[in-house]
């Protein structure tokens, strides 16, 4: 049989396509240069836009199936010797019913009107950039990757947006620099595009100016093709974003609760860089980088889990190209990297590879996690390192093969990190694809037992292993998976906090689209799932049977019956039924969204390895009072009760916490945004097998004054105010810190 790497390694370099054609989307459309001058201004007046290409063939995908739409969109394409221009015009019959509220960048979603141009520039089919404006000329940007359904608004790309509500609707302009995008150097470039408009009202009605069959398994691969675009620049954009931030934080001066002392007053100097030399490459520089001003992440509790907590990754500086990181093991999550000094990263493309490399210095400071067969731990990572890692991908139509290489090496303490495999994606059709991953690891753990046990110079080397089918039909969908993951395998710089399993699953769904009444699709399922060690021994087994539901005003919901799970805690199977559910609803112009989810049932205390009655509730939602005020909120609460044996039963733990975020955009350049999150946790000590306290929490509040030219020429002026609960519950200051950022974006 031949070797699976021998395998990768001819396929990644043989002419012949490994998958299907991507989709027709209909001629291709040429795009004229532009006549003259235009000015964005949200107006579409300028002369330059009567010659430009034209799409105004749209179809209807959700709740209808490629029908005609309800309304109108008109989209206009040019360019000239520096931009890509695009002119919308989304006409509507009732103009006062358009919800256009003021946001910050990143926040258009589905509640409100607003268009996406999907940009295809490598014109592979495969992932694309997604540039939205809503009709007050807000924006949002993401990269879309077909493999894995992915939309990343992390990322965020330099382009000028303007629009205005008329009389029929609103029109918007766009002025895209093609520094801001990537493609290859040639004399005609081709490109993809797919345009999508959100137009909410009693239903969210999809809208593409592309026809997409119920049950396809990818949407890029939809754009229509882009010709005419002659001589566009060769690269050479260089930009330069240095900052200076200033810092005074206050103190206890003798432990919790007693008055706070302001400590001296601290600056900080740093820079970020971004040099494209081509049109498909760029390099990122970050020196001493600073992300003080990045939001501070939605608050999840932690008291009974079994594995470790995900948070996205927020910070510009990792984010380009993150597409290539997004493989079925997440073997990659630059969250790991916790304190980088400085980082260097080139990202291109060499013919048909695309690939990244970033190298960066971590000074440490987070924490390690250790994975396990049935939890994990967390080790505190005291110690510098440097950290590679390094993505190269092939595409083939809209199939892939790609190369991962991870690496970190300590610094003082010994021990190193390295993994290395395959993945890719085959797309043998629209309604079926197959997506896998080969990963080993080769770990020597460093030489500090005082910080973890086991880090004692041991050294480790093992595999990592994931195959998956999906097949999206009309009427069925189903996903077959399996998973082999060694004991012994490590991802430092991932988020794998289980090793030592294999695991089959298997779904199988039925769709059904009722013509009329609240629900436009309805999806009863069926999921089962096994688990167990590489000696065979039990870890879990599941299977759930539920259905879930999409109708009027964006609703979605679902429900799940898990009649018996059985799963191992430590050297225990413990087996436990429950039901959970979830909703969410964009009720309408004001009180936008609202939503929340539910688990009621058997719980597992896995911190006691016993089985007892609990749940947890959860709620969301979005107010938005005026056009310029959103609130934001989040709560959730968690309870068990449990028999200790011996007499002893009751509440083993409550916890809950509260999030409230209030943000008034006075411009589409300017916000204030006021964060307050408190977190509360009241146990029993005498119901666990080891010593706790009785009641533990915190409070965290912030305050930040943002205007931003673009999102790299910022000024920001923050407060932020933390305090943390004594033994009787009362909550004592813990720090303050008053800061401010200026940043400017030096551009050539």
């Amino acid at each position: 049989m031949r070797s699976p790497a021998l395998a990768f390694a001819l396929a990644l370099f043989s002419p012949l396509p490994l998958a299907a054609e991507a989709p027709s989307a209909g001629p291709p459309l040429e795009v004229r240069r532009a006549a003259g001058k235009i000015t964005i201004d949200g107006r579409l007046d300028d002369a330059a836009w009567q010659q430009a290409a034209v799409l105004d063939t749209f179809y209807e995908t959700y709740p209808g199936d490629n029908t005609e739409p309800k309304v109108k969109t008109v989209v206009f394409l040019t360019y000239d010797q520096d931009a890509f221009y695009v002119g919308i015009h989304a006409y509507d019959p009732e103009p006062g019913k358009i919800r256009a509220p003021f946001v910050q960048r990143d926040n258009i979603i589905g509640t409100d009107d607003n268009v996406a141009v999907f940009l295809d520039t490598r014109n592979d089919r495969r992932s694309a950039v997604e540039l939205r404006v809503n009709p007050r000329g807000n924006q949002a940007d993401a990269i879309y990757n077909d493999g894995s359904s992915n939309e990343d608004f992390s990322p965020d790309f330099f382009y000028d947006t303007a629009a205005e509500i008329t009389s029929d609707g609103w029109t918007a302009e766009m002025r895209i620099p093609f520094s801001s995008l990537r493609y290859s150097r040639q004399e005609e470039n081709h490109w993809g595009i797919l345009v999508w408009r959100n137009y909410p009202r009693d239903q969210r009605y999809g809208i593409y100016s592309s026809p997409i069959d119920r049950g396809s398994n990818c949407t890029v691969c939809h754009s229509r093709e882009l010709t005419g675009l002659r001589g566009l620049p060769g690269g050479g954009h260089f930009v330069g974003a240095p900052y200076v931030t200033g810092q005074r934080l206050g103190e206890p001066r003798n432990g919790l609760g007693s008055p706070l002392e302001d400590q001296s007053a601290r600056t900080d100097l740093g820079v970020d860089v971004k040099w494209t030399p081509s049109a498909s490459n760029a390099l990122d520089l970050t020196i001493n980088p600073d992300f003080s001003q990045i939001e501070s992440d939605v608050g999840q509790i932690a008291v009974n889990n079994q594995f470790a907590i995900f948070f996205p990754e927020k910070r510009p500086f990792f984010l380009e190209r993150l597409d290539l990181f997004d493989t079925p093991i997440q073997a990659v999550y630059t969250r790991t990297i916790t304190d980088p000094k400085w980082g260097l990263r080139d990202t291109g493309k060499l013919g048909g590879l695309g690939y990244t490399v970033l190298l960066t210095q971590d000074e440490g400071g987070g924490s390690v996690i250790i994975p396990g067969e049935t939890g994990n731990d967390l080790a505190p990572q005291d110690f510098s390192s440097k950290v590679l890692v390094g993505s190269l991908r092939r595409d083939f139509g809209a199939s892939y093969l790609g190369l991962l290489v991870t690496d970190r090496e300590n610094e003082g303490v010994g021990g190193h990190n390295r993994v290395a495999g395959p993945d890719f994606l085959w797309r043998r059709s629209q309604t079926d694809q197959m997506t896998g991953q080969f990963l080993v690891s080769d770990t020597e753990t460093p030489d500090r037992p005082d910080l973890y046990s086991g880090w004692d110079g041991r050294k480790l080397t093992s595999h990592a292993g994931h195959l998956e089918w999906l097949h999206t039909g009309r009427d069925w969908t189903w996903r077959a998976t399996v998973q082999d993951f060694g004991e012994d395998f490590r991802a430092d710089e991932g988020f794998v906090p289980q090793v030592g399993f294999r695991l089959g699953r298997y779904a199988l769904y039925r769709n059904y689209y009722p013509q009329s009444g609240l629900f436009r699709r309805v999806q009863p399922y069926v999921i089962t799932r096994y688990v167990e060690s590489p000696d065979g021994r039990l870890l879990q087994r599941q299977t759930d049977t539920g259905v879930q539901t999409q109708g009027q005003r964006n609703l979605s919901a679902g429900l799940e019956f898990d009649v018996r799970e059985q799963l191992r805690v430590g050297d225990k199977i413990l087996e436990r039924s429950r039901a959970t559910g979830y909703f969410q609803i964009d009720p309408g112009r004001r009180f936008s969204r609202i939503g929340g989810s539910f688990a009621l049932g058997e719980a597992i205390d896995f911190a006691n390895s016993r089985v007892g009655q609990g749940g947890d509730l959860s709620l969301f939602g979005t107010v938005k009072p005026t056009d310029h005020l959103a609130l934001d909120f989040n709560a959730d609460r968690q309870w068990l009760d449990v028999n200790a044996g011996g007499g002893l039963r009751g509440r083993l733990f409550t916890a809950q916490i509260e999030r409230l975020k209030a943000t008034y955009n006075f411009t589409a350049r300017a916000f204030l945004r006021v964060i307050g999150e408190y977190l509360d946790v009241e146990r029993t000590p005498s119901l666990y097998i080891f010593a706790i306290d009785a009641r533990s929490g915190s409070f965290a509040g912030s305050a930040l004054f943002a205007y931003q030219l673009n999102w790299q020429t910022v000024l920001f002026v923050g407060y932020a105010d933390d305090r943390l609960q004594d033994p009787s519950g009362d909550l004592q200051r813990a720090d303050r810190a008053v800061f401010i950022k200026i940043s400017y974006a030096f551009q050539r």
